[in-house]
């Protein structure tokens, strides 16, 4: 008998939560889910720089593709060797006149002009202040509150000497103080392009 009614008991104080437990765990949950809300308004609030991020992005591959499409040579592309000389000098098997220097030759620029940018290196200094202009020297619609710097320097990698290949490094700023950083390397190849 002492077992049966021992069992009876149990019975009847596990039949569920009272009252209090159930409003306990309503304010316990409530309180939780408010403080996981505001943490995500928080992170929504502080990340409206995404687009300007993704633009600026948008804008430091486009400027590097551009100049990884450059030639890449040992003479000035408009030398008559340009396409055939085997090093940076004058002379046989060289370049007919004009050895390929660091920086744009005189009067060359990015812009649709009768000298345009003709070789990778030709981008080092180059920088875009106060807008993004696009290649006929155009300004780009919603972009002139970002700039855009072009450093170009000689660069040895993986067995690969440093007169074969050049570093490209864009840094792009937009509103706000967001700078985004990109790397590209341009090597010389079949053998002088």
């Amino acid at each position: 008998m002492y077992l049966i009614e021992r069992t009876g008991s149990r019975r009847f104080g596990s039949r569920g939560a009272s009252l209090v437990e159930v409003i306990m765990f309503i304010v316990i949950v409530g309180i939780a889910a408010g403080g996981i809300l505001m943490v995500f308004a928080n992170m929504t609030r502080a990340s409206a720089d995404p687009l300007i991020r993704k633009q600026a992005l948008a804008i430091a591959e486009s400027l590097l593709e551009e100049i990884r499409l450059m030639p890449f040579t040992f003479c000035d592309p408009d030398d008559a060797n340009a396409s055939t000389a085997t090093g940076a000098f004058v002379g046989v098997n060289g370049c007919a006149t004009t050895v390929e220097a660091m920086g744009p030759d005189a009067g060359e620029t990015r812009y649709a002009a009768l000298t345009p940018f003709d070789n990778v290196n030709d981008y080092n200094g180059f920088a875009l202040a106060g807008g993004i202009l696009d290649v006929t020297g155009a300004t780009v619609a919603g972009l002139g509150a970002y700039s855009a710097a072009v450093a170009v320097a000689p660069f040895a990698f993986g067995g690969v000497a440093a007169t074969e290949a050049q570093q490209i490094t864009v840094t792009v700023t937009g509103p706000g103080n967001v700078s985004v950083v990109l790397d590209g390397i341009r090597t010389r190849h079949a053998p002088n392009l």
